[in-house]
């Protein structure tokens, strides 16, 4: 059994909401749990990890990715087109170029950028499984995460239906039949699928949109299929103002509304952006527990708007921060995240909407909560010893008298003194173990150029 003792902090950020997100002192942890947190005096037999003049996080948790798109930055035909018109320059048109190394290296980006913005768990919405794949994408990216030590959902998405796109050279995604899609998220649930609190690999049933990828008389049978395998449920909802349109004119409710009469809400699901939402839907979601995961910078990128997370989370609602695709996020990582979600808020509706604190909760206790997951986003006693040491010596973070705060409101590189996942060090100096960032460089550059020809 291995001890290890993290020392000399600025001070701690615990997660929890309000006056116990702070605390002080050292953080003693066996096994991969954290067993003590204050004064601690060090023992003889354990390693000793020096936080001094740095600041403790728990692990970021980032409910809602695409790792696909780490290779779709700044495509130059999408970068200034609003959802629908970004859909048909960039995924919809590349995504059939995206074979078995693009997406290795792609979530190899992804995640190594997860990494060192100090994210312990990610949730990686995963839509595009073709018959036409002589790979499974689903263990690829379980293959990468392991490879790098990180904790991950593979949110197993998919369409029964296509969304046809209004431009030549894109191809709608993929199709499959609702008994296919399901009995392949059975057994990529049987392979990678592991409730426990120490799983470093969880799954998730997750149809690309409600709205558009799936008919609705399929949605009772799909909700029921993920609550028979005890799996969580997670989908694309009010992203944009189309989506609120299509079912009012089509279904005569709102989006949350009509979810709501096929049993599509509760405390096992969670939705990416929910930017359109009117007052109504948010005391729904509440009242039910239902997840939002808030991709601010995504929001913003596409122009989709500001999602209405402060007000959910002043109610009590399950609210969690998720970076999106780097194609619609080029900075796709939490520091720059919560950063964004602490700007944005109040740009809009006021400086006192949100504070750092707020933020931090939703990166952190949120993503747990969202997730299902209680033994990860905060630091306690008993909890998985994911945690995240910021130094903070770079110049941008001289002069702050509250240093506490500083990863979230300085942003740029908060550099990881170290980032542990179950006490293991995943990040030491800024830098991944055994990663060749320039191989990784040139294969990333390799790639692109192909796609781009």
């Amino acid at each position: 059994m291995t001890t290890m003792l993290i020392e000399n902090a600025a001070g701690i950020f615990t997660g929890f909401a309000g006056s116990a997100m702070r605390t002080s002192g050292s953080i003693r942890i066996r096994d991969g749990v954290i067993v003590e947190i204050g004064a601690l005096q060090p023992r003889p037999d354990e390693q000793r990890l020096d936080a001094g003049g740095g600041v403790i996080y728990p692990g970021l948790i980032s409910t809602h990715h695409h790792l696909f798109q780490s290779v779709l930055k700044g495509v130059r035909s999408g970068i200034d087109l609003p959802l629908a018109g970004w859909l048909r320059s960039v995924p919809y048109r590349y995504w059939s170029k995206i074979d078995e190394e693009a997406l290795a290296i792609a979530a190899r980006i992804g995640l190594t950028e997860m990494l060192l913005s100090g994210t312990t768990t990610v949730a990686d919405h995963h839509y595009l499984f073709s018959d036409t794949f002589r790979f499974d994408p689903a263990q690829v990216i379980f293959e990468v995460a392991r490879s790098l030590g990180i904790r991950l959902v593979l949110c197993r998405g998919g369409a029964t239906m296509a969304r046809h796109v209004d431009a030549t050279q894109s191809m709608p995604t993929p199709v499959e039949t609702l008994d296919r899609m399901l009995q392949s998220v059975e057994a990529c649930a049987q392979r990678f699928h592991n409730p426990s609190p120490r799983s470093l690999s969880r799954v998730a049933l997750a149809p690309t949109t409600p709205t558009w990828s799936l008919d609705p008389g399929e949605l009772k049978e799909v909700i029921a299929a993920a609550r028979r395998m005890k799996l969580r449920l997670h989908s694309h909802l009010s992203e944009t103002s189309d989506y609120v349109d299509f079912c009012l004119s089509v279904h005569r409710k709102r989006p949350v509304h009509w979810l709501a009469d096929h049993d599509w809400l509760g405390e096992d699901v969670w939705f990416a952006h929910l930017v359109h939402l009117d007052a109504d839907e948010v005391r729904i979601l509440v009242n039910t527990g239902t997840g939002m995961a808030h991709c601010p910078q995504s929001n913003c990128r596409l122009g989709s708007g500001v999602a209405p997370a402060d007000a959910m989370a002043r109610l009590g609602g399950a609210v969690s921060l998720g970076v999106d695709g780097a194609a619609s996020n080029e900075a796709a990582d939490m520091i720059c995240e919560m950063h964004s979600a602490w700007h944005t808020h109040r740009a809009v509706k006021g400086a006192g909407v949100v504070t750092a604190e707020d933020v931090v909760h939703w990166a952190t206790a949120g993503g747990a909560r969202v997730l299902g997951m209680p033994h990860v986003g905060t630091l306690a006693p008993g909890q998985q010893a994911d945690i995240a040491i910021f130094d903070l010596a770079e110049p941008r973070h001289f002069g702050m008298h509250d240093p506490m705060i500083a990863p979230v409101t300085c942003a740029g590189s908060a550099k990881l003194r170290y980032l542990l996942i179950g006490g293991r060090i995943v990040v030491e100096n800024g830098a991944v173990p055994g990663l060749d960032v320039q191989k990784l460089k040139s294969d990333a550059a390799r790639v692109v150029t192909r796609l781009a020809a």
